[in-house]
């Protein structure tokens, strides 16, 4: 097995097929697009699902929700799109489950062996595409929920009658 892949499972807690798929898949965009792991926002993730896969993209392509260049689209899909703002190039990358050999089928083990070792070709599918540069992270200050007490993104403040109110606390009244 591959160390960067084991470095993967140490992170996720364990090999799945899932972890597999998210790993073919990064690594094929970041070869496509010719990126190492961002340090900062120079790289953006858009994920379709919220599985075992996205584990593998923010390890491998450093996009995180932290530093906001992760942005999850619940589509249910196994496709995640790549952007590079260096180049200004996406690439749409999908898994294609059409091709599982049926020897893979037989068992977890021989499925993720699989995916690990078959031509890429095999295991998903490339697309360059246009993607609209989504913009940096933004850094908002914090307020006080005037009902529960707790601090909350300005941007995300509802208002009930005259008091600032979080999400959960705006949607208790």
């Amino acid at each position: 097995m591959d160390t960067k892949y084991d470095q993967l499972t140490g992170f996720h807690g364990h090999s799945c097929p899932g972890l597999a798929i998210g790993y073919r898949m990064a690594k094929a965009a970041m070869d496509f697009l010719l990126e190492s792991s961002a340090k900062d926002e120079e790289l953006v993730a858009i994920v379709e699902n919220d599985a075992c896969g996205v584990d593998a993209v923010q390890c491998l392509t450093g996009c995180t929700f932290g530093k906001g260049n992760l942005i999850f689209k619940d589509y249910g899909k196994q496709v995640y799109t790549f952007y590079s703002r260096n180049t200004r190039k996406g690439i749409r990358v999908a898994f294609k489950g059409d091709n599982i050999p049926d020897f893979a089928r037989n068992s977890v083990q021989e499925f993720i062996n699989w995916l690990l070792s078959a031509d890429e070709k095999d295991v998903v599918e490339l697309r360059e595409v246009f993607v609209e540069e989504p913009e940096p992270a933004k850094i908002h200050r914090s307020v006080k929920c005037e009902i529960c007490g707790e601090s909350v993104m300005e941007t995300r403040v509802m208002r009930i009658g005259e008091r600032c109110a979080c999400i959960p606390c705006a949607q208790k009244y």
